[in-house]
């Protein structure tokens, strides 16, 4: 039987072995587009576009998100027991107590936002406090922790520039291919190599985007595993989360507050996805299926 431990290790290796090969990737992607378009100052430009675009929305994603599920923010007075879940278990972790907050919505559910640490805010449903015993959302609490404590926030932000720069820069080739581009390159002489670099270029053009979202939901998912180990080492009792997860996915109806833009954020997907999903289904999945996850967490040893 595997250990927290050995999760926690084996999930942190995978995602950036995950996250190296996808800079590998967006730089042989960009390095082609440019050998093909015979211009590195176009890929220049799309590096800092997209890294300013993220950074924007890395810097104000709480403030976003925390408005678009219309969150209310509690104090220790307003909801006691949970506010001091939420503050045992942050000093557990070494972490500063995050904001908390309360989602008006029957379908249990919780996420965790914040640029760092230090500016972190951890939100429920009110579905999911009147559902779960103490330790299960205990459980659910020291995920989301996890998460602030794991920087899964930066992680993904630095997933999504990755995906963003790849679409962006495809875009871009197959409109400059479209209009022209590539035919004015072969009269001004580039010759055969150029002509190679067009071919692979416009390939990877229609590609790579997909390729891209890929890699980024096989972070997120890889992401998902580690908060969950690293959450039961808080707790020191994962059955507690394995618990709340099958009580999570048997509610039989979709979050009214949650949208496509912040469904990866939550502990589990909000628009109630099929479980029992095929292989293709797994790979456009934000999260892994609820079974691996729970038979993950009743196998380790504590």
């Amino acid at each position: 039987m595997s250990s927290i431990y050995t999760h926690q290790s084996a999930n942190t290796r995978k995602t950036w072995i995950i996250m190296s090969v996808f800079l590998a990737f967006v730089i042989v992607v960009g390095w082609v587009f440019a050998q093909a378009m015979q211009s590195s100052a176009i890929l220049y430009g799309a590096v800092a576009f997209a890294f300013a675009m993220n950074i924007l929305s890395y810097w104000y994603s709480d403030k976003l998100v925390l408005a678009m599920t219309r969150a209310r923010e509690v104090k220790k007075q307003d909801a006691p027991d949970l506010y001091r879940i939420v503050e045992n278990l942050a000093i557990t972790a070494g972490l500063p107590t995050p904001r908390v907050f309360i989602v008006n919505d029957p379908a249990p559910n919780a996420f965790a936002t914040g640029r760092n640490a230090e500016h972190a805010a951890v939100a429920v449903t009110s579905g999911l406090l009147e559902r779960l015993e103490k330790q299960e959302l205990e459980g659910v609490v020291a995920h989301e922790l996890s998460h602030i404590g794991n920087k899964d926030m930066l992680v993904s932000t630095v997933a999504v520039l990755l995906v963003g720069f790849v679409a962006l820069l495809s875009d871009f080739f197959i409109r400059w291919t479209w209009f022209g581009g590539g035919r004015r390159g072969s009269r001004e002489g580039g010759g055969q190599a150029q002509a190679i670099f067009m071919i692979i270029g416009i390939v990877l053009a229609i590609l790579a985007p997909i390729v891209a979202t890929l890699m980024q939901l096989a972070i997120s998912r890889k992401r998902e595993f580690l908060a969950d180990a690293s959450g039961a080492l808080l707790t020191r009792y994962p059955d507690g989360l394995a618990s709340a997860l099958v009580k999570i996915s048997q509610y039989p109806a979709e979050m009214r507050s949650a949208n496509h833009a912040t469904a990866h954020l939550f502990i589990t997907n909000p628009f109630r996805a099929k479980n029992g999903a095929g292989f293709l289904t797994k790979l456009f999945m934000t999260h892994p299926p609820i079974e691996e996850r729970v038979k993950a967490l009743r196998g380790m040893d504590v």
